[in-house]
């Protein structure tokens, strides 16, 4: 029985009692289960009767009995205790519990992907470095979590467009075009401009394209340089993201925005909205209307539109496009943002609490990384990814919340001892994988399932883990937090390896094949199944041998 079937049978339950006059309560579109945290407990908990019972006019153990009398008539269910104020512990029987792995296997890759955000239609910004230089250690964090929570808000059922904004306009393009014609022509660094070996990559890249750009005068060659040393970075920008295994699905120009008029339009919508005042020849949004600690420029006195103008047009454009919920992934000196933002959503008519929502990442540091040959002053995520993998640097990103600062001990992610995290997941991976040719090799095949069978106290923890899984889904979409994941695999292969040491798949020599090698390989499978499908969910491969 699976944790649906369960919360389907409970609903039913209440549905029967409300029927039968025992109380009357609206019914829970969903009841919830999850594991209690002692298996003395059972296999499943539920407070629905604390929920409801109020509501009922009941006291909510009398709830609770009223539910208890019908669960253990469910075919499947072995016992229901009452606990406490009133939750409800519910042991399925050997057979029961033991059919998830039946089931896990024919649901393959959609086996823990669930509605619990159904209808949540979201955009997801994050990373949106600017097309300046590549991309470096402190873009590495969010791309790896900003693509991690995206799959797991989709695997939960939300509707999510992974957004990356890019920075085009300003000054700083001006610069970096002036950085690369300098470098063509042999000259200095300019002032506050861009140094590094990739610069001078760019200008070959704009040699290349365009033959006579040295034989351009500096008026006429730089807005050609400009473009040309843009589409360059960024696509540099791209194919790092891609090595990374991050893809987006919308990238959005800040040049547009203002190319378009989008900027002095939505000034004015702000307007209309009564939050735009004009002081000092300066249009003026009224941010502390709404938490901000100070009201914020938007046109400059010289006409000038600020970024800030730029973040509210952005934010518009967002809504515009029918996004209901827009979550921004910010650096960790990004704290500032965070109420100007949501006084941009309050003064567009969105609920700060509801349609914003900005999640603040710490930094990480690498142990011995050195900085970039390319690019001089930096560590490149470029060469991070060659140095450590993409699976080992993913992971280990992966493991902590965002809001937590994280020191990345390179000697232990080249391990390959269960040490490593990654490694330790990875070999459950392949080790089910090796564990399901050896017992092809023997005959072993899945032409017959028992649950019945699968009664060993380890065969009883792993069944219980693997039934965890959509509720791991659920609650890291819920609070966006993919470690919850990563822990979760830790746990599982630690699970898969303690029933690999003590029950056989494949008989040994001179053995027969029986019906519990048979079910035993549903089991291998199921689980084989779940540590892919949770690797997925992080952008971390899922190797067959190791």
């Amino acid at each position: 029985m699976t944790p649906e079937q369960l919360s389907d049978a409970i609903s039913h339950a209440l549905a029967e009692a409300v029927s039968a006059g025992e109380f009357t309560v609206d019914l829970p579109e969903t009841v919830r289960v999850d594991r209690p945290k002692s298996r003395d407990h059972g296999d499943w908990a539920t407070n629905v009767a604390l929920q409801l019972a109020k509501k009922a006019g009941m006291n909510p153990r009398e709830f609770a009995q009223s539910l208890q009398n019908r669960l253990l008539e469910v075919d499947g269910i072995a016992g229901v205790e009452i606990a406490g104020p009133g939750f409800l512990n519910i042991t399925l029987d050997a057979a029961s519990a033991g059919q998830l792995a039946q089931t896990i296997v024919e649901a393959g890759a959609e086996y823990g992907t669930n509605d619990s955000l159904a209808g949540h239609v979201v955009n997801l910004e994050f990373v949106s470095a600017n097309p300046t230089g590549p991309l470096h250690i402190g873009h590495t964090r969010w791309a790896a979590l900003g693509d991690s929570i995206g799959r797991i808000l989709r695997a939960a059922g939300a509707d999510i467009t992974r957004e990356y904004y890019i920075n085009d306009a300003g000054n700083q393009m001006n610069v970096f075009a002036q950085s690369v014609y300098n470098r063509l022509h042999g000259l200095p660094v300019p002032e506050g401009g861009y140094p590094g070996e990739y610069v001078r990559e760019l200008a070959d890249a704009v040699a290349a394209e365009r033959a006579d750009v040295r034989e351009l005068d500096e008026e006429t060659a730089l807005p050609v340089i400009r473009d040309l040393a843009y589409k360059a970075q960024l696509a540099d920008i791209k194919e790092t993201l891609s090595d990374f295994g991050v893809e987006f699905d919308v990238y959005f120009s800040e040049a547009e925005l203002h190319d378009s008029g989008a900027v002095g339009a939505a000034v004015e919508r702000l307007r209309e909205q009564g939050h735009v005042d004009d002081e000092g020849g300066a249009v003026w949004l009224r941010t502390t209307d709404f938490g901000d600690d100070k009201d914020r420029v938007m046109i400059r006195a010289n006409g000038e539109p600020t970024y800030f103008a730029a973040d509210a047009a952005y934010y518009l454009s967002k809504k515009d496009r029918g996004f209901a919920e827009k979550i921004y992934l910010l650096g960790a000196d990004h704290h500032g943002y965070v109420n100007r933002l949501k006084a941009i959503a309050a003064c567009a008519g969105d609920d700060p609490k509801k349609n914003i929502e900005i999640l603040i990442g710490q930094l990480i540091s690498v142990n011995g990384a050195k900085l970039s040959k390319r690019a001089g002053n930096i560590i490149e995520l470029r060469d991070l990814i060659d140095w450590l993998g993409a699976d080992a640097l993913r992971y280990s990103l992966a493991r902590f919340p965002a809001d937590s600062p994280i020191a990345i001990d390179p000697e232990l992610l080249q391990q390959k001892t269960n040490d490593n995290p990654v490694f330790y997941v990875q070999y459950a991976h392949a080790r089910s994988c090796a564990a399901a040719r050896n017992a092809a090799e023997k005959g072993v095949d899945r032409s017959a399932f028992d649950a019945s069978l699968l009664t060993h106290e380890t065969e009883n923890d792993l069944i219980a883990l693997l039934a965890q899984y959509p509720n791991q889904i659920a609650g890291a979409a819920e609070f966006r937090e993919p470690h919850r994941i990563a822990r979760y695999l830790e746990t599982l292969a630690g699970a898969y390896h303690r029933w690999y040491g003590a029950c056989r798949v494949a008989p040994l020599a001179g053995e027969d094949v029986t019906d519990t090698n048979r079910t035993r390989l549903w089991l291998n499978d199921a689980t084989t199944q779940v540590l892919a499908n949770g690797l997925e969910l992080l952008g971390v491969s899922a190797p067959e041998r190791m």
